[in-house]
């Protein structure tokens, strides 16, 4: 083999010496048993055609890449998000690494869960001795201040009684009696990964107010971000945003420095997160206000049944989103909005209007998940742009009720097309038969960009290919400046490589 200690070759110069390549058509030929190249070639030019796409969209038995996680990466998501919690898988380890990586891949940091190991014998017997183990030995290990359980498939199942284990282990003196074990039933086989965030945070709040009165109204304000892959950048921009109007408020779920932890000699297997006297307290707020309203009805419904107001956005991104966050901030909490915050409306307003000529009739297609597509969209059509297709798997008639009513607003929108619980390799077939000039997603959509030479604009979780996204805002007046920055980027980009082709309009200034 070419490699070796004088001269280490990357992976991908590596793959094409002589070795490999024979390596690789020897591996096709005995064990792959593959058709021909002009066969394959065939057929996949028919994938691309009007007649699979009808045949592929009429499919109803099989999912092929659903743009959606399971109940439990949500769950786990969201318990990260308060002070010391240890989140606990009651179910497989294998279910366990899944979730501990994708959190890990996108954030580039530790994401500590455990799991209780569930095996055969627990499928049969159910898992109560697991969960009498597994809490005893998080507890010891790990000395969180508190544990968030979530189930697996397994455990749903079989009907595990997660209330009743925990009071069991309490019993058996795996915890003391008096430590903060919230919990969430979240089977994989329905809803996604917004669902499962949902599903913890009524959890969380009903062990932390269940019982309590109240009575002892405040001005503060509750936030629930809901799930946000930028959530690092966000959250602090929303912060910042809040001290700057002089709002009293609390963040419940704060993975801002959860997922963004320093290297500078200490490990921190927690750090940052509301804390528990926070959550307490937050019962008593005037108001709690979700900025992603798919990821909380059920747990807005608790809340309002408490007697507090609630009111529900989808991912405040661009000018009208913003503003219409704002308003109802300041209709809450009787403040002002400060001037440096109207500049920097203006500044966005201005942005956009320096680079519409460059945008105006674009055609981009998105997909990710109902709060991120909304506002996407919502963005798109400030722009100028012409959303041709919206995609989200785990979208509902609802949602797409939505998108059409905000599609029915501007010239731009008249020619989208909304597909909601559709895949990936629908969406495949339709970029193949309606193509875009762009497509706004995730790191899954690149297969999508090899296949149908469509470029790719990251802009929602998951973000496996790139670095540091998350640390930057895509929220709020700044942060819709830097999704504009990151679309035209990409616009420009391509441009240059088009142009470069031929020689014509390879322009320096843009």
């Amino acid at each position: 083999m070419p490699q070796n200690a004088d001269l280490i070759k990357d992976h991908i110069p590596l793959f094409r010496e002589p070795e490999y390549t024979e390596m690789f058509a020897r591996k096709r030929e005995c064990f792959e048993n593959s058709h021909g190249e002009a066969k394959v070639a065939e057929v996949a030019e028919w994938t691309k055609s009007w007649d699979y796409r009808e045949k592929n969209l009429a499919r109803e038995a099989l999912v092929i890449n659903p743009n959606k996680a399971c109940q439990p990466l949500g769950a786990l998501f969201a318990a990260a998000g308060f002070d010391g919690t240890l989140g606990y898988v009651h179910g497989s380890q294998g279910c366990a690494a899944y979730f501990r990586s994708h959190l890990s891949r996108h954030f580039k940091e530790a994401s500590s869960v455990v799991s209780d190991s569930m095996t055969e014998d627990a499928a049969v017997f159910g898992g109560l001795n697991n969960m009498v183990d597994g809490l005893a030995n998080a507890y010891a290990l790990y000395k969180p201040k508190m544990i968030a359980v979530c189930t697996s498939c397994m455990a749903e199942v079989i009907g595990d009684d997660i209330s009743s284990f925990i009071g069991n282990a309490k019993t058996k003196e795996s915890i003391p009696a008096d430590f903060p074990v919230p919990f969430a039933h979240t089977p994989s086989f329905v809803g996604s990964h917004i669902v499962g965030y949902d599903n913890m945070m009524k959890g969380i709040l009903t062990t932390f107010w269940d019982g309590k009165v109240r009575d002892a109204a405040t001005d503060k304000i509750n936030i629930i971000p809901g799930f946000d892959g930028y959530s690092v950048g966000n959250i602090r921009e929303l912060k910042r945003i809040l001290g700057m109007i002089g709002v009293e408020y609390t963040v419940l779920s704060d993975t801002s420095d959860v997922y963004d932890t320093p290297t500078d000699g200490e490990f921190r297997m927690y750090d940052g997160g509301t804390t528990q006297d926070d959550t307490i307290a937050a019962l008593q707020a005037k108001a709690t206000l979700s900025l992603s309203e798919y990821c909380t009805p059920a747990t807005l419904k608790f809340i309002a049944e408490t007697g507090q107001e609630t009111a529900a956005f989808n991912y405040p991104m661009g000018v009208g989103a913003t503003d219409d966050f704002l308003v109802k901030l300041v209709a809450l909490t009787g403040k002002d909005i400060p001037e440096e915050l109207t500049k920097e409306r203006g500044r966005l307003v201005d942005a956009l209007a320096d680079s519409m000529t460059w945008l105006h009739g674009k055609k981009m297609a998105v997909y990710g998940d109902p709060d991120f597509t909304l506002s996407m969209v919502r963005f798109l059509l400030e722009m100028g742009v012409e959303p041709v297709h919206v995609l989200a798997t785990n979208g509902t008639k609802k949602w797409e009720k939505q998108v059409k009513a905000l599609l029915a607003t501007s010239p731009f929108g008249k020619d989208a097309q909304v597909w909601q619980g559709k895949d990936l390799w629908h969406l495949r077939s339709l970029l193949a038969t309606e193509p875009a000039d762009f497509l706004i997603g995730n790191s899954y959509g690149k297969y999508l960009e090899l296949d149908l030479g469509i470029p790719l604009i990251r802009l929602t979780f998951p973000i496996f290919d790139r670095h540091h996204h998350h640390r930057f805002p895509t929220m709020f007046y700044d942060g819709s400046l830097r999704v504009l920055t990151t679309i035209l980027d990409k616009v420009f980009d391509t441009l240059d490589r088009e142009s470069g082709e031929n020689g014509i309009s390879f322009d320096l200034t843009r």
